[in-house]
């Protein structure tokens, strides 16, 4: 019965402590205050828009290089850290736990599973023969694989840009992101580029409302993802428009630095088509 009376004190000791330990790692806050503002966001509703009001309108592919200074927090952290998430950790964060839907193409017509999405950053679970470190004998063991999120360099956005005449104005919205992966192939030593997945803008934009992103001039003023996409806080150029030749890319028909110049072309035909509209 002593022994019994025992146990029960040192388990008493040892519930107390632990319960304690978990009470004060509730307690630290990384920070001054509790930060509510953009986890509790939702995203800007779109103004209504009738097919009426639409006198103008066209299909834009463009990237999103996350080389360029102000691209950066595509970028950056490359492993999460704090409260902030670079934008494929984000993307893929959604597909494993939101239910984000994931698709092979920019029309939405073929689906992606999670094993489709992680194939295209080679990234499933492998299965090789390691030497057993007290036998020496070749054991099989499973590999777990990792999405390397260094090697998502850039951003291939659809857009689609209208003329609204009820509020005479030319808009832009997003229609679909997809992650451009560049990493080395091991078989022929050649750095490739290669479009892992799309996903439906709309359908992610509560989840980038929800993740802010670093602002160099005042931690206090942070703003969110989709707060980047709605107000165009990002440089980018064109790389493909709707045409009637299959919507065949710029770098199909030139090379080199036509290429950029073909995208600032039509990048100033968007802009002088509203400007003309404004024409007396």
């Amino acid at each position: 019965m002593k022994r019994f009376f025992v146990v029960l004190i040192v388990l008493g000791i040892i519930g107390t402590f632990f319960t304690e330990q978990q009470s004060y790692a509730q307690n630290v806050v990384d920070g001054v205050y509790v930060k509510e503002n953009i986890p509790g966001k939702r995203p800007v509703p779109y103004p209504d828009l009738r097919e009426a009001d639409v006198m103008w309108t066209k299909k834009i592919w463009q990237i999103i290089d996350c080389r360029e200074k102000i691209n950066h927090a595509f970028y950056y952290p490359i492993q999460d850290m704090d409260d902030r998430k670079s934008l494929i950790s984000l993307l893929i964060y959604g597909i494993n736990n939101e239910g984000i839907t994931a698709y092979k193409d920019d029309e939405f017509k073929e689906l992606m599973t999670r094993d489709d999405v992680y194939r295209a950053f080679d990234a499933l679970p492998d299965t090789q023969f390691v030497p057993d470190p007290n036998t020496g004998e070749l054991v099989e063991t499973v590999i777990e694989g990792e999405i390397k999120y260094d090697e998502v360099y850039q951003y291939e956005i659809k857009e689609q840009w209208f003329f609204d005449k009820k509020y005479s104005k030319m808009f832009v919205r997003t229609l679909a992101i997809c992650p451009v992966r560049k990493y080395l192939d091991l078989e022929t030593g050649q750095e490739r580029k290669q479009r892992t997945f799309w996903v439906y803008f709309p359908e992610i934009r509560p989840l980038l409302a929800n993740q802010e992103v670093f602002n160099r001039h005042n931690d206090a003023q942070r703003i969110s993802f989709d707060d980047i996409f709605f107000q165009r806080r990002f440089n980018s150029y064109i790389v493909r428009e709707t045409n009637v030749y299959d919507n065949r890319e710029v770098r199909t028909y030139m090379q080199g630095l036509n290429v950029l110049h073909e995208a600032e072309k039509i990048k100033q035909e968007l802009f002088e088509l509203e400007h003309d509209l404004w024409e007396y």
